[in-house]
């Protein structure tokens, strides 16, 4: 049993990681099960995170000059398979609308599982010449993939995310696009969400379905089992030939387009909760936080006690902070063990006490003991309570990252490391599809990505022993 544990409905993450989640996630009115399986509600909490993410993301997005956009949700299957890379790799999951109404379709329609193909039959259309390029384009939309598992936020059969998808004259200029939207992702990552990430490239084997290169931020939980946060891909000239996206470059002279794709989704709300949860529940971030402050009157029935609270909670509303009144009848007890669980990053807490001396109580959620805070430097004081919990979320995960992460010579080591300890194992690796198979196949060990900042961990491949002078990051993943 956790030390001080509030919340005796959570089942402690020690004893099962994996119901400790579906309980946080439920308790905290994130999620909801719908009455088809595999398909979730995601409620007005959760929600909030997401918008919160969303927010942080399309201010970036539009920074860089990237504009939103609406595709449809319905693919003609003969759309879908014009570029057999891709439609092979999302066969699996993909659904079918067969019937509009009553009548049969003449052709089998697909639910998006992805819009590549979409935006490539648009860009055929619209792109003429390089002064139509480049075209920066992004949706925020549901996509929909027939799962055979499922699990809140980390795999739904319909999922909400957003999908950049670009094209340019020059490979040049789409491989950077493709590296400077893995760095947004990253930063979003680190700076809001308090998630250290591991930056790289995907091996041929991991790579998305149609790409030449994808790039990936990777990010470990507390059970020390990677996520992968947001991909990156870069497409070539492959889906602009399949589709005939041509344009008129300078010289007169028609050129196929170079094009990338990206995307992140709701399972970061996942990521948030196991990277930061504990034995009390959720403990959010506050840049993303729904609920940045919650006020806690203490014995509101005296007189004075309530007005004063909604006198700082209109306070605080006019200083920008994302800040609720709890003035409903339950105990302070059992409010401080609601909100405790709901990762709200502060409680604010005022008694008749309090106001008599012109003060109030701060507590924050991580990272720092109560402090009693005087009222006439209270915003100062809350955005330093709110930064201390950003970085204290922040240091406890990386700290967690940096205890699990292992090097090993040999595949047997790296298993028996994961095993003990859990966590990353950094390995060279000669390049091989066979050794990677391998160690899935044997070990349940996959390539999380090549990180850009190689290290020298060894001379062979923990696979094959044959002279590597790649550095990989592995794992096992979510």
């Amino acid at each position: 049993m956790a030390k001080d544990k509030q919340v005796e409905q959570i089942t402690d993450m020690e004893v099962d990681f994996a119901q400790w989640y579906t309980d946080v996630v439920k308790k905290a009115e994130l999620i909801d099960y719908s009455g088809v399986k595999g398909f979730y509600v995601l409620r007005p909490y959760g929600y909030a995170i997401w918008e919160n993410i969303q927010q942080a993301m399309d201010g970036k997005f539009k920074a860089t000059g990237h504009e939103n956009v609406s595709m449809p949700i319905l693919i003609p299957e003969s759309l879908l398979q014009k570029e057999k890379d891709h439609v092979d790799g999302f066969a699996p999951e993909v659904a079918w609308v067969t019937h509009g109404g009553s009548e049969e379709l003449g052709e089998r329609l697909c639910i998006r599982p992805t819009s590549e193909t979409l935006f490539c039959d648009h860009y055929s259309r619209v792109v003429r010449s390089w002064r139509d390029l480049p075209k920066l384009y992004n949706q925020w939309c549901s996509v929909l993939r027939w799962e055979k598992t499922t699990r809140p936020f980390l795999r739904h059969r319909e999922f909400l995310w957003q999908e950049g998808h670009t094209v340019h004259a020059t490979e040049t200029e789409a491989r950077d696009e493709t590296l400077q939207m893995l760095e947004v992702y990253a930063d979003v990552a680190e700076n809001w969400l308090a998630m250290p990430v591991i930056k790289g490239r995907k091996t041929e084997k991991e790579k998305f379905a149609g790409a030449m290169e994808t790039y990936s931020i990777e990010c470990m939980m507390h059970d020390t089992k990677a996520l992968q946060a947001g991909t990156s891909h870069y497409f070539g000239t492959g889906f602009a030939q399949a589709f005939d996206i041509t344009f008129t470059d300078k010289d007169n002279k028609i050129q196929h387009c170079h094009q990338t794709s990206w995307g992140t989704s709701t399972r970061l709300i996942g990521g948030i909760v196991m990277t930061h949860g504990d034995n009390n529940g959720l403990a959010l971030p506050p840049k993303v936080a729904p609920v940045q402050v919650v006020i806690i009157p203490v014995a509101m029935h005296k007189p004075g006690v309530l007005d004063a609270a909604r006198a700082l909670l209109e306070r605080l509303r006019q200083a920008g902070v994302r800040v609720k009144l709890d003035d409903s009848d339950q105990s302070p007890g059992w409010k401080f063990a609601e909100y405790e669980m709901k990762g709200v990053p502060l409680r604010l807490e005022m008694g008749p006490r309090d106001i008599e001396a012109g003060q109030c109580v701060l507590v924050p959620r991580v990272g720092g003991e109560k402090t009693v805070v005087a009222l006439d430097e209270l915003e100062a004081q809350i955005q330093i309570g709110l930064d201390g919990v950003q970085q204290a979320l922040y240091h406890r995960a990386k700290t967690n990252l940096d205890n699990h992460t292992f090097t090993a010579q040999t595949a047997k080591e790296a298993a028996a490391i994961i095993e003990e300890k859990g966590g990353f194992i950094k390995a060279m690796w000669c390049g091989a599809l066979a050794c990677e198979e391998a160690l899935k196949n044997e070990y349940s060990i996959t390539s999380r990505n090549i990180p850009f900042e190689q290290e020298w961990v060894g001379e062979v491949c923990l696979v094959c022993g044959k002279p590597s002078d790649t550095m990989v990051v592995w794992g096992i993943a979510y």
